[in-house]
């Protein structure tokens, strides 16, 4: 009898060493996850930030309003800012970035500077356009580094604790593919320092409020499978991941996913109607077999399908054999930027790889437009005389307090680069200008 409550006690102690040991095996990989997913978010914040400051100096450039350069140096300062906090996050502690960190305060303390006096009576100086010409090319080459960084990253599927580890190494081996190419980054900026010394797509973001054109009746998880299978192009047999939003979401929601095959997908779709409100699919891309112009008969057919009418493209890109597309809806010939859409087709195969709806069903309504108050040579009598205009068009916009305006689109050119202009088309006023890709330029050849 003893030998069995021997053999019981000895049971149950093991049993409960190994729960403690399955508990704290579960801890440590939590607090490995959460740490790695806040290196992720700080590297892909920074890559991020670096691409929009680039864009934004650019921007800066094309200005000819002084009303419109102070808060376009704030907007710079504060990106810079955040990239700077974004360098502190990463565990880059024994590879020095003095340099990096140096160009991001310089060019925070130069905007600030400029920002905070009155430009009217006080404008740029020679001197100073030439240092903002200056702190534009060095953005652009850490802008490539990092993208490059980031491609690394995300092809060859590197993990950041894998990155701290090899910055710890004592033994002078320090041979990983990240951190070889932050050494290329603080390069970079090495070499644009020493010369100092001797972009966006436009921004279809929206301040974030309730979804305005979410319609229909609540969709059970059966229907929101079947909603999902037909934005994925799926048939039956998938293997569905489906989970609902809490309760007291502002929007309730439904996310799907699967995985099979070396490919992944992932969906957002409102409860009230099965709206999609993005959408990922992750899978090595081949070879280009399309062309540019070939993925953007796919994006607007499937757009179509999906149930987005009289949308129309403004401006496309390439990266990686994908095409990406962002859409804008027409009421009535003016182009309303508020209700944006974006789609990402693969050019090995054409199959859709993302879909990105949020802005759309968030300001999608109906619109009494009004006619303008300028005339079209008015409003281009406000754009900066160096930039040579290519096409135009009337657009709403929202301003820098959320509200929508009515403006004259304007394209143009300036040097060898490309920008989209805004003019008040009651008041004439500059108010808001977009540096557009390489890619982008081919905005012609595409609509």
């Amino acid at each position: 009898m003893y030998r069995w409550i021997t053999i019981s006690l000895l049971t149950v102690a093991l049993i409960s060493v190994s729960i403690w040991g399955y508990h704290s095996n579960k801890q440590k990989n939590d607090l490995y996850v959460q740490a790695e997913n806040e290196y992720q978010r700080s590297f892909h914040e920074l890559t991020y930030n670096m691409d929009v400051l680039n864009d934004q100096i650019g921007t800066s450039l094309a200005m000819n309003s002084p009303d419109k350069l102070s808060p376009q140096f704030v907007d710079i300062w504060r990106i810079s800012s955040n990239a700077h906090a974004n360098t502190g996050q990463l565990p880059m502690g024994l590879l020095p970035i003095h340099k990096t960190e140096e160009f991001l305060s310089e060019l925070g303390d130069f905007t600030y500077q400029t920002a905070v006096r009155d430009l009217d009576d006080d404008p740029l100086t020679d001197e100073e356009t030439e240092q903002l010409e200056k702190f534009y090319k060095q953005s652009g080459e850490i802008r490539d580094e990092l993208r490059e960084a980031q491609h690394l990253s995300l092809s060859n599927g590197s993990k950041w604790l894998d990155v701290e580890q090899a910055l710890l190494n004592t033994d002078g081996e320090k041979d990983n593919d990240m951190v070889n190419s932050f050494q290329s980054v603080e390069d970079s900026f090495n070499s644009s320092t020493e010369e100092t010394t001797e972009e966006s797509t436009t921004s279809t973001d929206t301040e974030e409020h309730s979804y305005k054109n979410v319609t229909g009746n609540d969709l059970t998880e059966e229907e929101a499978v079947k909603k999902a299978e037909k934005i994925f192009g799926k048939e039956d047999g998938t293997d569905w991941t489906v989970t609902k939003s809490g309760d007291g979401a502002l929007t309730p929601m439904y996310s799907i996913s699967y995985d099979e095959n070396g490919e992944r997908g992932y969906a957002d779709l409102t409860v009230k109607g099965g709206h999609p409100l993005n959408l990922l699919i992750s899978r090595e891309i081949g070879g280009k077999q399309l062309s540019l112009n070939e993925g953007f008969e796919i994006a607007s057919d499937y757009l179509s399908e999906l149930g987005f009418d009289e949308m129309q493209l403004f401006q496309s890109s390439e990266y990686d054999q994908v095409g990406i597309y962002s859409f804008v809806y027409e009421d009535d010939g003016v182009r309303v930027f508020s209700d944006a859409v974006e789609v990402k087709v693969a050019l090995d195969n054409g199959d859709i790889t993302g879909l990105t709806a949020n802005n759309y069903f968030k300001n999608h309504v109906e619109r009494d437009i009004p006619d303008p108050a300028i005339s079209e040579k008015e409003a281009r009598d406000a754009v900066n005389q160096n930039v040579t205009i290519q096409e135009n068009h009337l657009a709403i916009i929202d301003d820098n307090q959320g509200e929508e305006i009515l403006t004259y689109e304007f394209l143009g050119t300036r040097d060898d680069a490309t920008y989209r202009i805004f003019i008040n088309a009651e008041t004439g006023a500059e108010e808001k200008i977009e540096k557009m890709t390489d890619a982008e330029i081919n905005y012609n050849s595409i609509v």
